[in-house]
């Protein structure tokens, strides 16, 4: 799009601080686990990103970002069309950088220093109006942590196997009686568990795997109405209300 490469391994050892590769996705596009020598930025403009790593899953709307530190291995994958910028941030940029993976604010002027400074040359000149326009980049960078729609992994395999489960099925009636017997544990146990493995309980891990299908499948164009019933919810009132007190704002409102 650009004329750059969409190779992330040709943006590891630039001799500037900053790169930033642009790349559009298709919808279910995805990119196995890998990791890279520089901390990263993840960012769509438009559709959604799930980004998982060993430490659990995000799912990372447009006017948010997915910050990753260096050397971390994840996997991402698209729901609906992604436009992704990416910035790649050497050691010694000058920025502070998140030691844990953290979904932050984009704001609109991030937002379009970021498209720029995809616009430019790997090897920009410092000294011009380029290397101005990537110092401010760097300035407005400075990670503003926002509340995530993140699913943590336990380490328990009977847990992790429940997890996987609801992540597949969230639409379905997860009671603890019924997470219990699937985890092939006592109630007491489960719920005593899951909270020490995951720092939920129970039901708000299935709620958060409800809204995380949500946003995918609203990210995809799925109508609200269908939306409601793929994660369980009898009415889409009762789904959009629900969206509402989690996220702050309609369904048909979040991509806007």
């Amino acid at each position: 799009m650009y004329g750059k490469s969409e190779d992330r391994d040709d943006y590891q050892d630039v001799p500037r601080p900053l790169a930033a590769m642009a790349r559009d996705l298709a919808d279910g596009h995805h990119i196995p686990p890998h990791h890279h020598r520089r901390a990263q930025l993840i960012y769509g403009t438009t559709g959604a990103i799930t980004v998982t790593t060993e430490h659990g899953s995000w799912v990372v709307p447009a006017t948010r970002g997915a910050w990753l530190p260096a050397g971390l291995t994840h996997a991402m994958t698209c729901a609906g069309a992604v436009a992704m910028r990416t910035l790649y941030i050497a050691e010694d940029a000058t920025v502070r950088l998140p030691a844990e993976p953290t979904v932050v604010s984009v704001s609109p002027l991030l937002r379009e220093l970021i498209d720029e400074a995809t616009r430019l040359p790997v090897e920009y000149d410092t000294e011009g109006r380029d290397g101005v326009l990537m110092s401010l980049l760097l300035h407005e960078l400075a990670p503003h942590p926002v509340p995530a729609l993140h699913l943590p992994t336990p380490a328990d395999p009977h847990l992790d196997a429940l997890c996987a489960a609801i992540r597949e099925r969230p639409g379905e009636h997860w009671t603890t009686p019924r997470a219990a017997a699937y985890a092939h544990l006592s109630a007491r146990s489960l719920q005593r568990g899951f909270a020490a493995s995951t720092g939920m309980s129970l039901a708000r891990w299935v709620q958060q795997a409800r809204l995380i299908h949500a946003v995918t499948l609203l990210a995809r164009g799925v109508p609200v109405t269908k939306v409601s019933g793929a994660v369980g919810y009898a009415t889409p009132s009762a789904f959009t209300a629900m969206f509402r007190r989690a996220l702050g704002t309609r369904p048909t409102a979040y991509f806007s």
